[in-house]
């Protein structure tokens, strides 16, 4: 992420503090079901700066999700995502909404999120269909589409995550990818925004068991059959400060 005059870190600044009472009010108005996190984008790896609110367990100074990630390689092309179901690796359900944050020139600099643990809900519809046999198929349907997110205060392990789930959806290990898969592979974790992060393309080849040079190489044909530029040491390991 480019740096930004000092005018504009100031507003961004200021954006981030109106907000900070928000975050708390919003919490407390759900009690202990919800978690409300304000994420600043021009530092990914401690991107946490408020939080309310325990659901997912991270703290001020903490990694943004997967879900942040695909924000930030959205860029000024992200959009609100509201009312979504996830899954922590706990197995809790949640219902979610990303706020994105944009200063006056339309610039996007953060997210609002807020997450709400729907797993007492589940139970209780559960308990209900199975007494009456009231809306028990769509619950379970909602909530068995909900995928597996990881939530840490580390970046590290949600980038592992995220290698780890697409790699598992494909059923095969990396030495059984052939060319085409592979590519695809690195185009969908880029889609995901892990490449936007510090050391993600050393810490994909250490996940994947290659090298740090393959790791570039398949990331630079993938960005090319999608017109993206191709990365460079500096801009993939410490382009997003």
């Amino acid at each position: 992420m480019p740096d930004n005059p000092p005018p504009l870190n100031a507003e961004r600044d200021a954006i981030v503090a109106a907000l900070a009472p928000v975050v708390d009010g919003i919490a407390a108005t759900f009690g202990p079901v919800c978690e409300v996190v304000l994420h600043d984008y021009r530092r990914p790896e401690q991107s946490v700066v408020v939080v309310a609110g325990a659901v997912t367990g991270r703290s001020v100074g903490g990694a943004m999700s997967e879900i942040g990630l695909r924000m930030l390689a959205r860029g000024d092309e992200a959009v609100d995502e509201l009312n979504y179901l996830t899954r922590t690796k706990g197995g809790q359900l949640l219902k979610s909404s990303t706020i994105v944050l944009r200063d006056s020139t339309g610039a996007v600099f953060g997210a609002l999120c807020v997450n709400v643990d729907v797993t007492a809900v589940q139970q209780a519809q559960a308990v209900l269909a199975g007494i009456g046999s009231i809306g028990g198929a769509a619950c379970g349907g909602a909530a068995g589409a909900a995928a597996t997110t990881t939530f840490g205060n580390d970046i590290d392990s949600v980038v592992e995550a995220i290698v780890d789930a697409h790699q598992l959806r494909q059923s095969r290990t990396w030495v059984q990818l052939d060319r085409t898969q592979r590519l695809e592979l690195f185009r969908s974790l880029d889609e995901h925004g892990v490449f936007a992060v510090r050391r993600a393309v050393e810490q994909v080849a250490a996940r994947l068991g290659i090298s740090r040079a393959s790791a570039y190489s398949y990331l630079s044909q993938a960005r090319a059959v999608t017109g993206t530029p191709a990365p460079s040491d500096s801009a993939s390991d410490g382009g997003a400060a």
